[in-house]
């Protein structure tokens, strides 16, 4: 007889929910989605005999993967380090102690700029005083895009990739750079759409400055490795009240709640499918809105309606503007300010 049943919450956790919003779109809805990634890093890792039971993990995270990463090492023996940024939440932190991992919180930050790249310095401290630790290097290392095959399969068993567009927001590049990557092996028409915040050197955007900015782990002060830019057909940038508006939406019409960033995936699905009735799209929901609650959804009343915005289509980086910005990147390679030293492939 054939077991089906999980023996640690983070192999359930690696599996999203695939919700059918209309009969053109899909949603990927995660409860923590880089439980998937880290996962099966974490295994290859074990395997590869890089890491072993007993080591330390440690990264920098603004929330997810932090759970993430706790919950792969729980799973496997090893112990974990947060360099946590201000914006996980006491709930987060107290699940993350009581897995068993060390968080070390930055303090108070102006910026989620500064709290990044102090993050990251941090990180290379501990590495200095502890050389045997291991760093995960989430926003560099491709291991991180493995854990995503199985989900492309899963997409690709439930859409026509002939017309396929994948909606998300770009974080470290692992998810949706991945996600289209593999989907691609057998469909290279797929396209790829991301979603940034505004404020982000990833796409271009750091000259544009949003007061609320609180789209946390879909931008980015400092170049990411496993951001493959030529992956990316249409880039869209969002501002707080334009995510807002589309996670109102998402949640009111389709009862998903879920981050700022899946609202953000959300209004831009809406768009491409606006220009292309025929398109069919899969939007990433990466986890819940729990931790918007407070500093978002509790403003509902004030989100606009999602048909009274649009995108300001843009040919160059410098015309873009609040709230909402589009542009055809036509797999183009990284802005100046996001260019890495080498490029990061995909892993097999």
């Amino acid at each position: 007889m054939r077991e089906d049943v999980d023996h640690h919450i983070a192999d359930a956790l690696s599996r999203p929910a695939l919700v059918r919003l209309d009969s053109r779109t899909l949603c990927l809805r995660f409860e923590t989605m880089k439980v998937a990634s880290a996962l099966e890093a974490v295994r290859h890792l074990l395997e590869r005999g890089t890491i072993a039971r007993g080591d330390t993990l440690v990264d920098s995270s603004s929330g997810i993967y932090a759970h993430a990463l706790a919950l792969a090492c729980h799973r496997h023996g090893l112990h974990c380090h947060i360099v946590a940024s201000t914006t996980v939440d006491l709930t987060l932190r107290t699940q993350l102690e009581i897995l068993g991992a060390t968080v070390e919180p930055m303090p108070p930050s102006p910026s989620l700029k500064l709290d990044q790249s102090r993050r990251v310095a941090r990180v290379r401290e501990i590495l200095r005083d502890h050389p045997r630790h291991h760093w995960m290097r989430q926003y560099h290392d491709d291991v991180h895009y493995r854990g995503y095959r199985p989900i492309a399969d899963l997409i690709r068993s439930h859409a026509d990739c002939s017309r396929l567009s994948v909606v998300g927001g770009v974080g470290t590049g692992a998810s949706t750079g991945a996600l289209t990557s593999f989907l691609r092996e057998t469909a290279p028409e797929v396209e790829l759409v991301g979603v940034q915040p505004f404020d982000s050197v990833t796409f271009g955007s750091e000259h544009v400055h949003d007061p609320e900015i609180i789209i946390a782990g879909i931008g980015s002060s400092i170049p990411f490795g496993n951001v493959d830019h030529t992956l990316y057909d249409t880039v869209h940038w969002f501002g707080f009240d334009a995510a807002l508006s589309g996670s109102v939406a998402l949640l009111r019409e389709h009862a998903i709640f879920a981050g700022l960033s899946a609202g953000a995936a959300y209004l831009a699905a809406r768009w491409e499918q606006r220009l292309d009735p025929d398109r069919h799209v899969v939007v990433l929901a990466p986890d819940t809105g729990h931790r918007y609650v407070d500093a978002a959804y509790s403003r509902h009343a004030e989100a606009p309606a999602p048909e009274d915005l649009r995108p300001r289509q843009i040919s160059s980086l410098s015309d873009m503007d609040l709230p909402w910005s589009r542009m055809r990147w036509n797999r183009a390679e990284a802005p100046p300010n996001a260019a890495v030293s080498r490029p990061i492939p995909v892993a097999s």
